[in-house]
């Protein structure tokens, strides 16, 4: 009996041990996916960053910056407003002699739906 007993007392410790060896194995796992995660984030977050900076490169030579931009766009809307009044005051009397001649060019005709 006291050879079963030291046997079932060794399987025991056999059976602890390895249930020790499994759970560190699992903690290394654990560890191990968790570093990885953290370098593929960072691997991540230095792509996006390059790409980034990739466009504002491209962006800068191909569109030149957002204030040129915007200047070029202020110059062409100020040259298209001097444009307009530019037209404006050369074709203002002629505008309005038109506008007074068929004001005054009344011609009296029976409306096509007047049924006598």
């Amino acid at each position: 009996m006291a050879s079963q007993t030291s046997g079932i007392q060794a399987l025991l410790a056999a059976e602890k041990r390895a249930a020790e060896k499994v759970s560190d194995a699992r903690k290394r796992k654990a560890k191990r996916l968790k570093q990885a995660k953290e370098e593929a984030q960072d691997e991540i977050e230095k792509y996006r960053k390059e790409r980034e900076r990739q466009f504002r490169e491209f962006e800068a030579k191909h569109m030149g910056s957002r204030e040129g931009v915007q200047a070029k766009i202020e110059q062409d809307t100020k040259r298209r407003i001097d444009e307009m009044n530019r037209a404006i005051v050369t074709q203002k009397e002629g505008v309005i002699q038109e506008v007074l001649n068929l004001v005054y060019d009344i011609r009296p005709e029976i409306h096509k739906n007047y049924r006598q």
